[in-house]
């Protein structure tokens, strides 16, 4: 099966076999001056890039597809997609469809994610997972009883936008103090600027242009400044999972993204958090983990939705 990570940024597409085996893969930047036709097009051609290379090394039938939008499955649409708002309201399946004849499977790519680690990554052979991407943003997706949690209207899973400090920064859902603004890589920035004045001896102080991969790096050479960005996105982190572990019991949490790498920076203040704000049988039996499939999670998470049991498309 074919199965695409759609990002913002980039574009990640695979040919996939029915044991997770990943047969083939190509990876554009998505562009940047875009319309809807030209992201689209672009999924249709390096679709057709990849089957020209696989050849008839497997029978693809059906297309996956994951995107950071809110989705409407039964649709095949996007309804509201931040970082790709020229999709907003397009049907998707039904556009690839008419132009490849593959059986096309819209989902949400935190949820795709979540799956895929799941069925081949970090939550493999549990029934209740929590998976967390922290990036740019926050990205949520949750399993319970071996199946994708969606909600009624498709939007169950939005951890990054649970709050944690009601009168916090202005988030881009509409709400203040979401863990998106507290937890992610454009957070730790904001952070670092907010806290500059408190730290003037920090080797970032005054410092134009900071990335938070080099926010990251001062802490690991014990700066005091990126210290306490990562202590405060641990902090944040441990209420939000606290709470998710008193509502939901998961087996194990998996934790991704990008920001994850900072995992030694914010770990030990997150745990301190959700200690004292979680139940003690189920935070005693929780697993923490980080996450096994990197850029392959989202890939092999519509991979395996995009098949029923037997093999047969999903619908």
């Amino acid at each position: 099966m074919l199965a695409a990570d759609l990002g913002g940024t980039n574009l990640r597409l695979a040919v996939v076999d029915e044991n997770g085996q990943i047969l083939h893969r190509s990876r554009e930047s998505t562009p940047i001056s875009r319309s809807k036709r030209q992201v689209l097009d672009l999924v249709i051609r390096l679709a057709n890039e990849c089957l020209s290379k696989i050849g008839g090394q497997t029978n693809v039938s059906a297309f996956g597809i994951a995107a950071p939008a809110v989705i409407d499955r039964e649709a095949g649409a996007i309804v509201i997609a931040p970082n790709l708002p020229e999709l907003n309201g397009v049907s998707i399946s039904s556009y690839i469809n008419e132009r490849t004849g593959l059986s096309v499977l819209l989902e949400n790519d935190a949820t795709a994610a979540a799956v895929g680690e799941s069925w081949k990554g970090a939550s493999a052979g549990f029934e209740s997972s929590i998976c967390l991407t922290l990036g740019t943003g926050v990205g949520g997706g949750i399993i319970v009883g071996g199946e994708p949690l969606r909600g009624i209207d498709g939007t169950a899973g939005e951890i990054g936008h649970i709050c944690v400090e009601p009168f916090g920064a202005a988030c881009g859902c509409g709400s203040h103090g979401c863990l998106e603004q507290y937890a992610s890589a454009s957070a730790v920035l904001r952070m670092a600027q907010e806290l500059a004045d408190t730290f003037p001896k920090s080797a970032l102080a005054g410092r134009a242009g900071l990335t938070s991969l080099e926010i990251f790096q001062a802490g690991i050479d014990g700066d005091e400044l990126s210290i306490e960005v990562f202590r405060r996105f641990g902090f944040y982190l441990g209420i939000a999972l606290g709470g998710l572990v008193n509502v939901l019991n998961p087996e194990v949490i998996v934790i991704g993204g990008g920001a994850s790498e900072a995992w030694e920076l914010f770990s030990t203040p997150m745990l301190e958090e959700m200690k004292k704000r979680a139940f003690r049988k189920p935070m005693e039996r929780v697993k923490l983990t980080r996450a096994k499939l990197g850029d392959d999670a989202g890939i092999l998470g519509v991979a395996r939705l995009s098949l029923r049991p037997d093999g047969a498309a999903v619908a």
